[in-house]
Parts: C-alpha cells; structure tokens; sequence
C-alpha cells in the first residue's frame, strides 16, 4: 500500500514541509502549519509543474535599456498623491493596512468618486458589504457618479469577468482575505487562495494597465493579517495610524516600487469623510499658555515640518518607579531619564515618568530628544516653559546635544507659525529672524528652564 503523503503550511509566510513544524523556519511564527488536503496537495503540484519554462531568455546590458518614465494621475486627494510620490501609477497594485474603522473604506470610496467624477470608470468590489450599505457611504461622502459601479461579490471569477466587460481605470478591492477562486481548493483568507488572488490581481493590473487597490485587515500587533507574501506581491503599502477617536489620520507608505517611502498624508476625518489637512498648525500643539511639563518642537515627516508638543508628568513613585511613553520609544526615554540622572544628578529613579506626544502621532527622529528633556525638567520642577520656545537638538550618551537634519527648514515652521525663539545646539548657517540661543550641553538647558 502507498504511503500517504503529507504536506503542511504555514499560514504566515507560505513556507512547505513535509512534516509538520511547531515553529515555522520560513518566517519563525510559532503554531502556524496546517496540514494540506490531498485536493491542494495536487493543487500546488500543478501549480509548480505550470511554472516550469522551456524559454531561453538573454540578459541585456543596463546600458542598452532605456528608462522607463513613470506617468500618473491625480487621485483628487493631495494627501494620497504626497505619499504615493506625486500621484496614482496605472498598472500598480497598492495595498492600504489598517485597525477597523480608521477610515480604509472611507477613503478609497471617496477617492473613487474623485475618479468617476473625472468621467474615469471605477469598479469597487465588496466582499463585506452589499451594495445598498456601500450606498449610504457614498450618499455622506458625496461619490454618486454613473462611472462608479459597485460589485459586492466574492468569487474571483466572476470579479474577473466583471473587470473584462467594461473598461476600467480605477479598481479597489474591499477586501482580500474575502475573496476565493474556484480554480483554488482552500477557504478564503488562506496562504494558497490569497497568493492566487493577488497574482491574478496583478496580472489584471499590468496587463490592462489598470491602478488596483487593495484593501487588507491587520493583526493585533499592527501587521497585515494574513501571509506576508502579500506584501512582496504588491507595488505599495501604505498603513493608516492614528487613535479612532480622534479627527486626525496619518497615512504612511512603508513600500513604494515608483516613488519614495519617506512622506506621510495627513488626513480629518469629518461628516463628508476624510479630507486632506489644509493646515497642521495648531493640530499638534496648545496655542495658548503651555502647562508645566509641556514643551514645543518640530518633527520632519518626509519633507514636511510639523510643531508638535512633548508632554511629560513626573511624580514620586509608591514602589517600583513606572516609565511609559506614548508616540516616543520607551528604551530611548528610559537612556535619557539615566542621563538627566548622571550629568544633572536628578534622583529619578524615586519617580514616576510618563511622556506622550500630543495628537495621537509618532515620533522616531532623535532630533525631539531635547524637548523631552525640556518637558521632564519642566514637570519634575512644576515650572512652566515658554510657548514662544522651540527645543531641538538629539542629545547623545555623553550628555552633548548634536546638529539636527533640514535646520532651516525647522526654523522656517517656526518663524511663519509666528514663534520668536528656539533652543539649538549650534548658530544656523542661515539668516532667521528666530532668536536662537544655544545649548550644546544637557546641562546648558536649565539656564532656559
């Protein structure tokens, strides 16, 4: 009698083993191998046997290629064009991440009545929601246009014929882990159906030369749920962050095939939807009198400079002192509270420390590291700090605050967002009609408390 073979899976990242792994060697998930069925065990050795090629293809000097010019369209959303790197690729497949009700959905339906109403035929599939609920949205966001049709289905075939019958510019899926193909022997959501979708997804996309944009869930631990070879498919990622709570969305690229991964959207969400930020003044900062234990810098996000304010609370522990940040990392808080410790001999191994970035963004430049410190001197000694001062500078182990990058371009915010002065570790090599006093020491920065 034959013996049976055995074939198992990880969920996570696709990896195949004969035997069954409690820790996967692919991408070293724990507990994530399931056993195949013998219908897909014939699938993937179909699958593998299509891929073979008798082609002999030749390898051409990059000398002799010529460059490729990238053209785009606007979305009707400065925000999403800014991260894209300067507007929507035809032929791209974009992957958009984030926690339930930050606005995915919202966005892209609002994005596709930008397009239709450009006379642009938009196709938005729904494997979640029926039509009549994607009607509702539509009705608030104001995208009712003719060229934008809506297809709640799940089955990929029919979604594929559905994109052959008309001629489609624009298409969004929503989402991935809901849709299954026929041709596929597993539920939807798994490592073999997701990968078959997004191929036949990407197929669509350049060879028709239409912009696809796909829609995915995400984990608890902010990762796109589902197996990680998702992301190697797909041209973009773009990651929505921000609290539901608030009115403010950050939209962040992490890959980008045509354009930079650097810049960040910045979205309100309103009544009619998100809409791009017209201004980021105020949204960040207390205009008004600054509290003690607050102080004001200046953050790049890509080539933007936005004032945000660094909120800290020092008070005396019961037990073991706490530390705990919010928008900051908490290793690089907890080297700064032993510096203060070391050079200003503060005894803040007796306290409390908790430090959090006004709005709901993150921070991860060190050129904040000196607001931090402005705002836990401010709190520990209960004085309030100037709402006319800007602290920047990145402070090291030795206790030196050092050069931050684009310092004119910091400066710049400040002085059209009408502040007078700021505390920098070195003279600007340009004129600014900032007051600028310097402090290249830690110890320099009580003189401004």
């Amino acid at each position: 009698m034959a013996k049976k073979k055995t074939l198992f899976e990880c969920q996570a990242c696709g990896f195949q083993s004969p035997r069954w792994l409690g820790k996967c060697t692919g991408c070293g998930e724990w507990d994530t191998m399931v056993e195949l069925t013998a219908e897909q065990i014939k699938f993937v050795e179909e699958t593998k046997g299509l891929s073979k090629t008798t082609s002999n293809p030749k390898a051409t000097p990059i000398t002799e290629i010529e460059q490729e010019n990238i053209k785009r369209f606007s979305s009707g959303s400065k925000e999403l064009d800014l991260v894209l790197g300067g507007g929507v690729v035809p032929g791209s497949l974009t992957l958009i991440g984030g926690s339930p009700g930050i606005g995915k959905s919202t966005l892209l339906l609002k994005i596709a009545g930008n397009l239709a109403k450009q006379n642009t035929n938009v196709l938005y599939v729904s494997g979640e929601e029926s039509a009549g609920q994607i009607k509702l949205r539509a009705n608030r966001l104001d995208a009712n246009y003719p060229e934008l049709f809506l297809l709640p289905e799940i089955n990929m075939q029919t979604i594929l014929q559905e994109i052959n019958s008309k001629n489609y510019g624009f298409i969004v899926i929503d989402s991935i882990q809901t849709l299954y193909s026929e041709d596929t022997p597993s539920a939807p959501g798994s490592v073999t159906q997701v990968r078959t979708i997004t191929f036949e997804l990407m197929r669509v996309a350049k060879s028709l030369d239409i912009a696809i944009f796909i829609i995915g869930h995400i984990t608890k631990d902010g990762s796109i749920a589902g197996p990680r070879v998702l992301e190697h498919m797909v041209d973009t990622v773009l990651y929505f962050e921000g609290d539901v709570n608030s009115e403010l969305r950050l939209l962040r690229g992490f890959k980008n095939r045509f354009g930079s991964t650097n810049e960040v959207g910045i979205f309100e969400m309103s009544k009619k939807g998100l809409l791009d930020a017209k201004s980021m003044a105020g949204k960040f900062f207390n205009k008004t009198k600054l509290a003690s234990g607050s102080a004001l810098t200046v953050m790049m996000e890509g080539s933007r400079p936005i004032i945000i304010e660094i909120q800290a609370l020092v008070a005396e522990a019961y037990g073991h002192p706490k530390r705990s940040s919010t928008g900051f990392d908490n290793n690089r808080l907890n080297m700064l509270l032993a510096l203060l410790e070391k050079k200003l001999d503060l005894p803040l191994g007796t306290y409390d420390v908790f430090v959090n970035i006004s709005g709901g963004i993150k921070v991860n430049e060190p050129a904040v590291d000196l607001a931090i410190i402005a705002s836990i001197l401010s709190s520990y000694r209960d004085r309030e700090l100037s709402s006319e001062t800007i602290f920047l500078g990145e402070v090291s182990l030795t206790g030196e605050i050092r050069e931050v990058s684009s310092l004119s371009q910091r400066l710049k915010e400040i002085a059209t967002q009408g502040f007078s002065k700021a505390v920098i570790p070195n003279k600007p090599l340009e004129e600014t009609p900032i007051k600028c006093y310097i402090a290249n020491e830690v110890s320099k920065v009580v003189e401004w408390m």
